[in-house]
């Protein structure tokens, strides 16, 4: 069935600084409107608690207070950060929710990026890191183990919250969805279209990080969700260099050698913070990303040589992603899974 025909409801809002959107099959859900509407209401509520730049906000109180002692936290926000733990370990420190010390030494909290100076740097990588950040399970509270330590959800939050509106519309009952914000994070269930014969899960498609309006590849996404990490929009230059807000936790600097990475895995968050992690990482973060065999793929788009462009997919078959012919554009597989055994 071609794309024109599948008729498709979007219903859409502002928020985490980006464009949230709910799309249903026309006609599939009864009540479609307001199950958006209230998967948009959920997603407002997150934003309440976990964004840095309103003071109310849970996070904003456990940035101001955590250093001088313990801080009771929800239980939504103390998963997140119980999650976004566990990722900076599987990334070797890669991604790393405690990094708004060195976010704000770069300028990039307030979107007005210029290098820090050494001292202060220093001062910031030395704040940074989940390892000042100490978790009470059983009391569901949390506590800084030294001063300036700063947590920013930037690279899972959006995440973070598709996946509970996807479960919000799960339970209500609706069998196909497709949730994202700002085109970066997507979460989809169920089918697009029509049940038909060989037609599965929605199609996505990934941007090319170079090239404003075209397409990279299509993505089908069967119950998974897709993040995308790039520093497309958010730079500044400096000396003829550009300098990305995607920063290493690690060393404090800037991530460099990547154009775009993509992460597919069962969940937002999980996407949002690998794509992440993989974008600092680069192709050596591949076999630790998107092991062969894993339930996480990776696209990861590089400078070629002699101004040609290298897409590496790792996890994938042509199955799930399509990538768009490009003179000069350099595509390899890895770790493809065998395809399937031919009908009889």
């Amino acid at each position: 069935m071609a794309e024109e025909e599948l008729n498709t409801l979007v219903v859409g809002r502002e928020a985490m600084a980006c464009r949230f959107e709910v799309a249903f099959n026309a006609g599939e859900v009864p009540g479609d409107t307001e199950l958006a509407i209230e998967a948009l209401d959920l997603v407002d509520a997150l934003e309440e608690r976990i964004s840095i730049y309103r003071e109310s906000s849970e996070l904003s109180r456990i940035n101001a207070t955590a250093a001088a002692g313990w801080v009771e936290v929800s239980a939504e926000v103390f998963d997140l950060l119980v999650r976004a733990r566990e990722l900076r370990v599987r990334t070797d420190g890669a991604f790393d929710i405690a990094a708004g010390s060195i976010v704000r030494a770069w300028g990039f909290l307030r979107r007005q990026g210029r290098t820090p100076d050494p001292a202060a740097l220093t001062e910031a990588v030395a704040a940074c890191g989940m390892q000042w950040v100490d978790l009470d399970v059983n009391a569901r509270r949390v506590r800084f183990l030294r001063p300036d330590v700063e947590i920013n959800p930037g690279g899972i939050g959006k995440g973070w919250a598709l996946d509970r509106a996807l479960e919000q519309l799960t339970a209500a009952g609706v069998p196909s969805v497709l949730v994202h914000g700002g085109q970066s994070s997507v979460r989809a269930r169920g089918t697009q279209g029509p049940a038909v014969p060989g037609r599965h899960g929605w199609r996505v498609g990934l941007r090319h990080p170079l090239r404003p309006g075209r397409r990279l590849a299509t993505i089908t996404l069967d119950d998974r969700a897709l993040g995308t990490s790039g520093s497309g929009t958010q730079f500044f230059i400096e000396r003829g260099a550009k300098l990305g807000h995607i920063l290493d936790p690690r060393s404090g600097r800037p991530a460099e050698g990547v154009i775009s990475a993509t992460v597919i895995a069962p969940s937002a968050a999980d996407a949002d913070a690998l794509a992440t992690a993989l974008y600092v990482l680069g192709p050596a973060g591949l076999p630790l990303i998107a092991a062969e065999g894993s339930d996480v793929a990776a696209i990861l788009v590089l400078p070629g040589g002699a101004g040609t462009i290298r897409v590496v997919l790792a996890n994938l078959d042509e199955q799930t992603v399509a990538v768009e012919p490009e003179a000069g554009l350099e595509v390899e597989w890895i770790n493809r899974p065998p395809a399937p055994p031919a009908a009889t």
